[in-house]
């Protein structure tokens, strides 16, 4: 069927701030759908409040609303706007939720709104546990044993009945939240009782046990003439009992029987059809008993999930795009791949490689919080990587995490009881337990680990050879082939080198003398049956190269990596809308990037784009490829930042600020010293290479104090001491303290107001995008603070002296491209805090309440257009010269952050110098208090 032509505006409700549990897919998925829908000639309408997003950049939708997601707002705005349909299916469960409510509350009808995507019969079929549980019998397939309650004492009986361990599962959550697993007596209420907060309807599944077995899930999509395919099979490494989210992943599922699969297969379809989703892609979560093969239900989400972008990228099969088109009266077979080019949707993607997610957790943040894993999702973010076997793409994802781990290592300094610990818990780093019993047990132990952990027999087995190499490596000596079969087992240079007692730069020769490089693989959906139409790579070795080299001015853009505190969905929006501004301009461009939810790894998003680990081995065999030198380090965080000098020692031509005075701002002792030399007020600091020499200089600056490590982002290890005690503590956690990372050691200026400055510089003019003013009281991160802009109490006379501050730091440190100052004032005096020469996290929010594409602006800078000729230079309005400076469009606007700390009920949620929101939200309004 055609699209339909009965509708003609379609409101897409977006997911509100990134929370643990609902990050930046929903950006992704929501972005896709837009662009889909515009292409079919819809006018779409889109709310989200959140700034941060690529989705709320103007010109995406025809109209953004960025308000609260309540049923208040979203009736004015559907009032106003008048839209024929809302698309729901793309906002994750905060917007199934709101679909909900307003058909609860009428507005659906009063307006004459339909719903396109899930009807409102399909949603509580599947979100509704104990409907669901009554499809799920119905066409003879078998879900857990299990009540859905409202009642303490029914849950109780039940649990009785069955025994404990039980697990408890509220009604319409996402990554499960509020669930829990029940093992004593002792903890069942409090947990039932928080599972009953949670829930919004006040009702839980109790359900048996089924911790240790396999976990898998399928993605389906299935349209309104009743066409169905599987997109993506994934496999949990981990089993029950650590929500999937949290999980290592693995795609295609590796350890069934054809057989297995293809009852599975024909399950998934079947729930599908009986729930009533017809229109788009849905994820359905199956548990396989290990020893009986016992086949239950878990669940499904009648939406697009965390899971369908990992599956698309996986595959190569933009599932959200093909959803929302499916939506509009679209079916399988009229929808064209958008990756071959040649093939319609309504086939099942077949690979020739693997696919392994690994999960990043802030186990330095939240140390208590990561005790053990359960059924409430906790990792903050992920990475997916892509080889040709199972160990390279496990390794890569490992690598590409950023979490200290080069790949699958052992843990050295870890003692035989503290791995039985790690091993015999839902520990995040049990993977590294398993893999360090089997280096000091041997095969002996594999039947005893694969029964006290439920990781299957196939993948310790695999360990296994990791093993096997890793001994050849260290006995040596190193051949070609060895070589080569390391690699392809996707070891890094590094590791190689500490196996063998080399130096890295060794490995480095050794693989220039062999003419050993990386060659790339399209992802092509179709196991190269079609040729593939969009430059979407991985990497292997020993292998023939596809692609060749781009033609024409190109620039590589490295994003940030997986999301984690510090450092997330905003530098993504950065580095997307950088490609976007390169394309314009004539330039291609070419992302590298690691992390699946993203807009930045979406397959039309830049001319090029590599799924690889951003480290500088990997990061510099692109460029090898591509014949490229120009590099992009500005957008992506503090991960491009950390590679800049190794790649300009190489070859590679740094695009913007250069490496020398991005170190003297990142530096702590060397950009103290540029303060002073250019005259600008400083807190008291000293620099500090040693623990003895940090104790020395807080004595001698009194406290408290302020500690800031050098290199660092999200105020990562930041600390206010107020005595000596808790100056060792800090010193105690292990933090590097050394002449090539020194510590600065501030006075803390108490009772002070913050404030935050976004600027660009093209060398020598100078704009200021935006001063924004701390809500919160000083010592507490600016990425947790509340922010107003403009500045709320600012005399005029401290912001011009803001101003002429930040000319002159730009053009002293030579900034080309973005700057980010954070000062201080007490009363009328000025302090810096810190210069950061990149994009900030607040770009986004001053771009959008500024009404300026500030990553558009420094990507015409870095193309030769200078601020003056961009007409941003407005003298008058400064009195400096060469200096401009922007204003708020939209009233007053607000940055509040969002925080998730309801998925650690043991960390103290007190605010310091060291970040801990995951996302932000954005008001507007006429006034302050309004926006506020």
């Amino acid at each position: 069927m055609p699209a339909r032509t009965d509708i003609h505006s379609i409101l897409i409700i977006g997911s509100g701030p990134i929370i643990i549990g609902q990050a930046c897919e929903f950006d992704y998925s929501g972005n896709q759908a837009v662009k889909a829908l515009k292409e079919e000639g819809y006018r779409v309408i889109l709310v989200n409040p959140n700034p941060a997003t690529v989705m709320t950049t103007p010109g995406i939708a025809d109209r953004i609303y960025m308000e609260p997601l309540e049923v208040p707002y979203l009736e004015e705005i559907i009032k106003e706007e008048k839209p024929d349909a809302i698309l729901p299916t793309m906002g994750g469960q905060t917007a199934l939720n709101l679909a909900m409510e307003l058909h609860a509350a009428g507005v659906l009808d009063r307006y004459g709104v339909e719903l396109i995507g899930a009807k409102i019969d399909a949603i509580r079929k599947a979100e509704d546990r104990g409907e669901f549980k009554k499809v799920v019998a119905s066409i003879g397939l078998e879900s857990p044993i299990s009540i859905l309650t409202k009642s303490t004492a029914e849950a109780r009986e039940f649990a009785n009945q069955i025994g404990l361990p039980v697990i408890i599962r509220p009604s319409y959550t996402l990554g499960g939240r509020g669930g829990s697993i029940a093992y004593v007596w002792d903890e069942f209420d409090n947990l039932l009782d928080r599972a009953f907060s949670e829930s919004p309807v006040h009702e839980t599944l109790i359900e048996e046990s089924i911790i240790g077995w396999k976990e898998f899930e399928l993605e389906v999509m299935r349209d309104q003439a009743d066409n169905a395919v599987i997109i993506c099979s994934i496999e949990n490494i981990d089993p029950m009992g650590v929500h999937t989210g949290d999980s290592i992943t693995v795609a295609p599922i590796q350890t069934l029987s054809d057989r297995e699969y293809q009852t599975m297969r024909t399950a998934a379809i079947g729930i599908l059809r009986a729930v009533g989703v017809d229109c788009g892609g849905s994820n359905v979560q199956f548990a396989v008993n290990p020893e009986t093969g016992r086949m239950l239900v878990i669940e499904m989400n009648p939406r697009v999930s965390r899971s369908s972008a990992l599956a698309s990228k996986a595959t190569g099969f933009p599932i959200a795009r093909c959803a929302a088109r499916l939506a509009v009266g679209f079916s399988l077979d009229e929808v064209i791949n958008d990756i071959t080019g040649k093939t319609v949707s309504c086939f099942e993607p077949s690979l020739d490689y693997v696919a392994v997610k690994v999960p990043r957790f802030e186990i330095e943040k939240f140390p208590k919080g990561y005790r053990e894993l359960g059924t409430q999702m906790k990792s903050v973010g992920e990475s997916l990587a892509i080889g040709r076997t199972f160990l390279e793409a496990l390794n890569k994802a490992i690598r590409a995490c950023e979490f200290g781990y080069a790949g699958l290592e052992d843990l050295p300094n870890a003692d035989d009881d503290e791995i039985e610990k790690i091993i015999t818990t839902l520990h995040p780093r049990r993977i590294f337990g398993i893999y360090t019993k089997l280096k000091r047990r041997g095969a002996s132990v594999l039947p005893e680990i694969e029964k006290r952990t439920g990781y299957n027999r196939w993948f310790l087995s695999y360990m296994l050879d990791q093993l096997d190499l890793e001994s050849r490596v260290a006995r040596g000596p190193i051949d070609l082939d060895l070589l080569l079969e390391a690699k392809r087992m996707g070891l890094s240079d590094g590791r190689i080198a500490r196996l063998s007692g080399r130096e890295e730069t060794e490995l480095h020769e050794m693989r220039d003398q062999f003419d050993l490089h990386a060659v790339y693989h399209f992802v092509d959906t179709c196991s190269g049956e079609f040729e593939a139409q969009t430059p979407y790579f991985y990497s292997t070795y020993g292998e023939t190269d596809e692609g060749g080299a781009v033609a024409g001015p190109a620039v590589v853009i490295l994003a940030s990596g997986p999301n984690r505190i510090g450092q997330g969905l905003e530098f993504d929006t950065c580095c997307t809308l950088s490609s976007l501004a390169y394309r314009r301009l004539g330039v291609k461009s070419i992302i590298i990037n690691s992390n699946p939810e993203t807009v930045s790894t979406d397959f039309n998003v830049s001319d090029r784009l590599y799924l690889e680990p951003l480290t500088v081995e990997d990061v510099k065999e692109v460029l090898r490829k591509e014949h490229i030198r120009d590099v992009v380090v500005q957008l992506g965080g503090q991960t491009p930042l950390n590679m800049a000098e190794d790649l300009e020692a190489w070859g590679a031509r740094i695009v913007g600020t250069s490496v020398r005075s991005i170190t003297d701002a990142e530096d702590r002792k060397l950009f103290s010293a540029l303060m002073e030399r250019i005259g600008v007020k400083q807190p008291a600091n000293r620099s500090a290479g040693s623990a003895h020499e940090v104790e020395e200089l807080a004595a001698g600056i009194g406290f408290p104090i302020l500690l800031r490590p050098s290199f660092v982002l999200g105020g990562r290890s930041m600390m206010i001491a107020f005595n000596m005690e808790e100056l060792r503590d800090f010193l105690g956690r292990g933090i590097e303290v050394s002449p090539r990372k020194p510590v600065l050691v501030d006075k803390f200026l108490e009772d002070a107001f913050e404030y935050d400055v976004d600027a660009l510089c093209d060398g020598e003019n100078v704009y200021i995008a935006g001063i924004m003013q701390h809500i919160e009281a000083a010592g507490v991160h600016s990425g947790d603070s509340a922010c107003v802009f403009p500045s709320y109490k600012a005399e005029p006379s401290l912001l011009a002296q803001m101003t002429e501050a930040t000319a002159r730091i730009a053009r002293s440190i030579g900034v080309n491209g973005f700057l980010n100052i954070q000062f201080a004032s007490i009363q009328h005096d000025l302090y810096i805090l810190e210069v950061n020469p990149r994009a900030s996290r607040t770009v986004p929010f001053i771009s959008k309440a500024s009404g300026l594409n500030l990553v558009d602006a420094a990507v015409r800078i870095w193309q030769g257009e200078d601020l003056r000729s961009q007409g941003l230079i407005n003298e008058s309005k400064t009195g400096l010269p060469g200096v401009g400076i922007g204003g708020c469009i939209v009233g007053w606007a607000v940055k509040e952050a969002m925080f998730s700390f309801d998925r650690f009920r043991e960390v103290d949620p007190l605010l310091g110098p060291e970040m801990r929101s995951t996302g932000e939200v954005i008001g507007i309004g006429d006034s302050f208090g309004e926006a506020y």
